[in-house]
């Protein structure tokens, strides 16, 4: 048995070795079971690699990828994911919230049936912007992915190693981990627990890149929302045809009435925006596609650390 943690890393270098240090003093509970920890380096600006360096040196059961540059927290998980080799996967922050302690407890639900097991927090120790990104994320996951209402996300997860296997398979530039795991299996479980504070330091994933996030997931699982575009043109069609009726059949029955520019102007307006939506919505996919095309990577390895193997 093996257990495989990955660690993507940013803006962690107060917090990185604790983490590790944790998963140790678990695993010691259970000598029988051997394990590994990739930490990856997404292309941090802060002294996070010499932290990652010095921790490999000490003990080889430490490895490191540093990536050339920033991918994201699900670009720089699929690089972990390559080197994993273990029967169970674990995935989590590097900050020191996913309560290592119920280790365990997250891994069970893999022995009895479930392919994939995910902490679940009742209360969510992050601020008021976060917690509505959250859920807003988790209505897109629902309605385009076909997301369970009952499930909970989160960033502290445990997967067999087929569910990984499946998920690397996906090579194109934008990964969404949500929208693998599902469309990967359906036996998905939750475990209960309690999240923790920040160890230190504060959370670097901005509204920009939240809403990178959200529109991976928005285009890169689902045509709904192309879906979507053409019934809002069909219904705008359909009022501006309803409209011009109604005008017509009002001018006639009334000639003396005067056109009305603002009204013109409102409609002109209205339309023009459905447009330009819909259009935008479109541009989005067909750029994806090209960049898709020109075989963009998830990410760039620039150097591993006691990786004595060949990349999976």
């Amino acid at each position: 048995m093996r257990l495989s943690f990955i660690i993507p890393c940013y803006h962690s270098e107060l917090t990185i070795g604790n983490v590790v240090g944790e998963i140790r003093s678990k695993m010691s509970e259970k000598p029988d079971i051997d394990y590994e920890i990739i930490a990856v380096n997404d292309s941090s600006p802060d002294g996070v690699l010499t932290v990652l360096k010095e921790l490999a040196e000490r003990d080889k059961r430490v490895m490191v990828v540093d990536l050339a540059k920033n991918v994201g927290k699900h670009g720089a998980e699929m690089a972990g994911f390559s080197f994993a080799s273990g029967d169970f996967i674990v995935a989590l922050d590097d900050d020191g919230q996913c309560p290592m302690d119920k280790l365990w407890e997250l891994i069970e639900p893999l022995y009895n049936g479930y392919d994939i097991s995910i902490a679940k927090y009742p209360i969510k120790k992050q601020s008021a912007f976060k917690n509505f990104g959250s859920k807003m994320n988790a209505l897109m996951a629902q309605f385009l992915i076909e997301k369970p209402r009952s499930l909970y996300l989160s960033n502290f997860s445990a997967m067999k190693r087929f569910v990984v296997d499946e998920m690397k398979k996906y090579d194109k530039p934008y990964p969404y981990l949500d929208g693998l795991m599902l469309r990967t299996s359906s036996k998905i479980c939750n475990v209960d627990m309690e999240e923790r504070e920040r160890a230190a330091g504060v959370g670097h994933y901005t509204f920009k890149r939240s809403l990178k996030l959200w529109l991976n997931g928005f285009t890169a699982f689902s045509v709904k929302p192309l879906r979507i575009s053409a019934i809002l043109g069909l219904i705008c069609a359909f009022i501006g045809f309803v409209y011009g009726t109604v005008t017509v059949i009002n001018k006639l029955a009334h000639p003396e009435i005067q056109a009305g520019y603002s009204s013109t102007m409102a409609v002109l307006l209205f339309i023009g925006g459905m447009i330009m939506m819909m259009l935008g919505m479109v541009g989005e996919y067909i750029g994806r596609i090209y960049i898709c095309i020109n075989n963009s990577p998830q990410y760039v390895i620039r150097e591993t650390i006691n990786m004595d193997r060949e990349n999976k």
